[in-house]
Formats: C-alpha cells, sequence, structure tokens
C-alpha cells in the first residue's frame, strides 16, 4: 500500500508567514528562515512582533481565513485522495492552519502547535518532535506503507530522503541546485505524472 506525505505551504497554500506581513502591513512578519537560520530564533522574534502589535491568535486567524488554497490544490488533493490516503507535514502550527484546513476540505494534517494566554495571545510554540517531516515518513514506512513524499524547500528534504519516493514541487532554484537527486515538477499534472505510476487505479 501507498501513502502520500506532502508539506503544506509552497504546495497547497501561499506562504502563511508572509501573506500575515502582507495583509497586516508588519514587513518584519516576512523574515524566514532565509533570513533568520535559526528556527527558534525566528520564532520568538516573530512572537515578540506579534505581542508588540497587540494582536492575537484570533486576528492572526482572521487574516489567515483571506488566504485562498493555490490554483488547483483542491483538484489535486481530490485527485490523490481518490487513489491513495494523504497526510500533509508542516512546521507550521495547528491555530494557525485551522481556516486552510477548513478550505482544503480538512486533509490529515501534522504539525505543530502554539501555547497560548487566556486572551489568545501568543505565548510559546511547541514542536510536536523533532524533525517530525522525516520521523512521520519513517514512521509510515514501519507500518509497511510505500511512502511518497513531496515538498518545496529546505525543510522537506529530510521527508523526501526518508521516504522511498521523493519529489521537488515548485522549488526555488537553489534547492534544485543542492539536491539533484530528486525529480522537479513545476505544476500539479507534471506531479500527477511522477504520482501516477505508484497510485494510479
Amino acid at each position: 500500500m501507498h501513502i502520500v506525505c506532502s508539506d503544506l505551504e509552497g504546495v497547497f497554500v501561499p506562504e502563511v508567514w508572509i501573506n500575515v506581513a502582507r495583509i497586516t502591513g508588519i514587513d518584519e512578519l516576512k523574515l524566514t528562515t532565509r533570513d533568520i537560520s535559526d528556527y527558534d530564533v525566528l520564532m520568538r522574534r516573530r512572537i515578540s512582533i506579534l505581542k508588540q502589535h497587540k494582536l492575537t491568535i484570533h486576528d492572526i486567524q482572521k487574516v489567515i481565513s483571506e488566504i485562498q488554497p493555490l490554483d488547483g490544490a483542491l483538484d489535486f488533493i481530490d485527485w490523490i485522495k481518490q487513489r491513495s490516503q494523504l497526510i500533509i507535514v508542516s512546521d507550521t502550527f495547528l491555530e494557525f492552519a485551522e481556516p486552510l484546513m477548513m478550505q482544503l476540505k480538512r486533509p490529515t494534517l501534522m504539525c505543530n502547535y502554539l501555547v497560548l494566554g487566556e486572551d489568545g495571545t501568543v505565548e510559546d510554540y511547541k514542536l510536536r518532535q523533532p524533525d517530525q517531516k522525516r520521523m512521520v515518513a519513517k514512521a509510515m514506512k514501519s507500518l509497511n506503507y510505500d511512502v511518497l513524499a513531496f515538498g518545496d524547500s529546505y525543510n522537506d528534504i529530510s521527508m523526501l530522503s526518508e521516504a522511498h519516493h521523493g519529489f521537488l514541487f515548485c522549488p526555488p532554484e537553489k534547492v534544485v541546485k543542492d539536491y539533484p537527486e530528486f525529480p522537479v515538477a513545476v505544476n500539479y499534472e507534471e506531479l500527477k505524472n511522477y504520482l501516477r505510476p505508484f497510485i494510479e487505479l
């Protein structure tokens, strides 16, 4: 049996933090791991910025609810689910992802979570487990699934490497150059062509 593991942002929806920055007008929230390589430093800076601007989880969820899935994402998810099972594995947070999951018809999501104050203030964050993307692929393999995985960036590489079959989807050129061993798809139709030999009915 096969199972498909996928990233979320950049694959099915736009990058969440960049869109939150755009909609709120807070440019500092555009910073990503490309700007600050230490994820803990980056997240604590983000939390500090949210507190500084008095933004609660409710404000952020309202902003995120305005983000639309990428063109073709829903049809592609349906295509996979007609042929296999899909697990979305993301570095985002359950509380952030909720509005997006509703739009995507609630596929299975494995991600991190936030520590919230009574008033909805974002106080802290918790990783579900270190290197969870790789660990999800590894866990599925231990259950005798043939694992297919795809994502768009560096934080997906461990999952792609652990899977039986890994693919890059619309990655930056630097990722393609650094990891030439992974086939690259630049749209959903190309990705279907990579997946079809394994999951087609």
